[in-house]
This record gives C-alpha cells, sequence and structure tokens, in this order.
C-alpha cells in the first residue's frame, strides 16, 4: 500500500447541531429552532473528509462508531479504528449562530484514546500527520512528532481551546516541535506567548480571512533531504517573522460547526501540492466558508478548490483524478 498523503490523528464525535439560532441562549432560558442535524464530526475526521474530497489520499487514525468509519471510508478516507466495540462513542451538542457556536460533549471513548494513538499512529506511513486533540503527555508527543521529522514526514496540530495546556508540563517544547500550529482568533489570545515559539502558526480569523506567521525558528534542525529546508534556513537567517494574509469569500453561512477543521483540510491539501503561502490560505479559506453553507462539518465540503459543491447529504460526491507524483510541501518567504 502506498503512504497516504495526510494522516489524521485525533478526536471524533457524533455531532448533534441544532442551528439557526437567533443567539446563544441565556442562562435558564430555552430556545426552539426547526433546523436541526445528526452527523459526524471532530477535528480528525473533517480535515480527513476535506482533503480527501479534494484528492488527497487521506487516512484516520480515531476512535470511531460504526457510522462513523462507513461515512469516511464512503468518502475514500482509509479507516484505523482503535475503539472497542463495547465502548461508548462521544457524543456533542453544538449550538450555532451563523457567526458563532457552544457546544457540550460526552467525551465517551475519548478519555482513553491518546493512550492507543502512538502504537497505532508507528503503523502508518504518511507525507503529514495532522494532530487534532489537546494531549494529556505533551513531551511523549514531542519525542513522537521529532521522530516524524527524522524521517522526513512533516506535521500540524490544532489543539482547539483548552486551558489546561496553558501550563502543561513540555507544552511550550511541542508547540516548537511541529511544523504548524493552527489557532482560530481566540485561541491565539489563549495560547499567547507560547504559540510564538511556534515555526509557523496559522491563524483562522473567521469572515476576516486568515493569517500565516513563520519565524523560522529551529529550521537548521529540518532533514536535510526535504526541499523545504533552503527557504525556512533563508527565513530564519532574515532575523524577521513572514506575515502573509488572505481575505474570506462571502458566503451565506448556514451552520460554522467545524469550519475551522474544514479550513485546515483546505490548507493542508495546498501545502502538500506544494502551493504559495498565499494560496494555501486561500483555499483553506475556501473550504472553510464552504463548509458553512449546510448543517454540520461536512454536508457542503467541496470537490475542488474553486468550485462550490452543492450540499448534498450522505450521496457520495465526485472525485477529481488524483495527481501521479506530490511535490513536498512549499514554506512562506519573506514578502
Amino acid at each position: 500500500m502506498p503512504p497516504t498523503d495526510l494522516l489524521t490523528v485525533g478526536e471524533a464525535f457524533q455531532d448533534l447541531i441544532f442551528a439557526g439560532l437567533p443567539r446563544l441562549p441565556r442562562a435558564g432560558e430555552e430556545l426552539r429552532t426547526p433546523q436541526f442535524v445528526s452527523t459526524i464530526g471532530g477535528g480528525a475526521v473533517i480535515t480527513a473528509i476535506a482533503a480527501s474530497r479534494l484528492g488527497l489520499r487521506a487516512t484516520i487514525v480515531s476512535a470511531l462508531s460504526r457510522d462513523a468509519s462507513t461515512a469516511l471510508r464512503r468518502d475514500d478516507v482509509r479507516v484505523v479504528n482503535v475503539k472497542h466495540a463495547s465502548e461508548a462513542s462521544a457524543v456533542t451538542v453544538s449550538l450555532s449562530t451563523k457567526r458563532d457556536r457552544s457546544f457540550v460533549t460526552f467525551n465517551g471513548v475519548n478519555d482513553r484514546l491518546e493512550g492507543r494513538l502512538p502504537s497505532a499512529l508507528a503503523r502508518q506511513r504518511a507525507r503529514h500527520v495532522h494532530f487534532a486533540f489537546a494531549p494529556r503527555n505533551c513531551a511523549r508527543w514531542t519525542r513522537i512528532v521529532g521522530g516524524l521529522r527524522a524521517r522526513g514526514v512533516t506535521s500540524s496540530w490544532d489543539f482547539g481551546w483548552n486551558p489546561r495546556l496553558r501550563t502543561a508540563a513540555g507544552f511550550s517544547a511541542l508547540v516548537a516541535a511541529a511544523d504548524v500550529i493552527f489557532v482560530n482568533e481566540k485561541e491565539a489570545a489563549l495560547y499567547t506567548p507560547t504559540r510564538r515559539r511556534a515555526r509557523n502558526t496559522v491563524i483562522k480569523l473567521g469572515p476576516r480571512g486568515s493569517r500565516w506567521i513563520s519565524t523560522g525558528q529551529e529550521a537548521r534542525r529540518l532533514p536535510p533531504s526535504l526541499k523545504l529546508r533552503r527557504t525556512v534556513v533563508a527565513l530564519a537567517e532574515s532575523g524577521k517573522p513572514s506575515v502573509v494574509s488572505a481575505p474570506a469569500p462571502r458566503v451565506r453561512a448556514v451552520d460554522t460547526t467545524g469550519a475551522g477543521d474544514a479550513f485546515n483540510g483546505g490548507f493542508l491539501f495546498a501545502l502538500l501540492r506544494g502551493c504559495s503561502a498565499a494560496e494555501c490560505l486561500r483555499i483553506g479559506n475556501f473550504v472553510g466558508a464552504q463548509s458553512t453553507r449546510a448543517l454540520g462539518g461536512i454536508a457542503a465540503l467541496p470537490t475542488s478548490p474553486t468550485r462550490p459543491t452543492r450540499p448534498s447529504g450522505p450521496t457520495r460526491p465526485t472525485r477529481p483524478i488524483r495527481p501521479t507524483s506530490p511535490t513536498r510541501p512549499t514554506w512562506p518567504t519573506r514578502p
């Protein structure tokens, strides 16, 4: 079996989404809405499907329900399932407005997920590994990311909103070890100043687009075999960070659940196709925006990085032709 382009590792959920709310409810208040959907979600799930629909070979390592595994395979995502049949799946309730959302989660099997991931990950071959969970043992994952780098495998991490991580032992070293750190605007503030140690930080700004900040720190530790090494070393020697921004397209949003994870899938598709920094942001913005056109994080994911896809249910989308020769990621240079 050829190595996968993108391996996503992390949590999966059954998402129960109450959408179309005029606002989030106040304490003790009940709001009613005619819009509801039950769908699979979680960062590892949505990012894998988004990238697969665009044409990457994608694999996921997670604890998945039978319905989730079936849906992922329908989108040509290879599944490595570490969930035992008797274990309860994780469930998230999402209250969604056009511009914001809040969540309540039953973590289920995800409480036991982290300990099962390293051995499953060790058996996979991939060009890039994207992690989508908040680790408890940062030092262990720093060693794992370092091992990936030694084999010429790049990595990214989306920790989500987790205040505990700010003071967690080893978190700063983990942030510095990954090639890309994804955050939204609130998470960027939460993880300051730790995130400033990141080699590359991608900040998702919602309707204001996105921003890629590259510092080039520890660039000389990149494997010499990687084509991106020369660019990042030159950036580090410049002594100044590179900042690239891209605006968001305008869409009529129905539900923002999973939009950040969809962005990650679009961005990583472009990165692994060797696109420029600005193009990575543009495609990430496009995929994230398109995902808001239907309830849930999956139904409106596009099959093209330039053309919207008609939002659909479980019907399998038309797939693009996969290129025969993959390219290395291209990292930003100073504008």
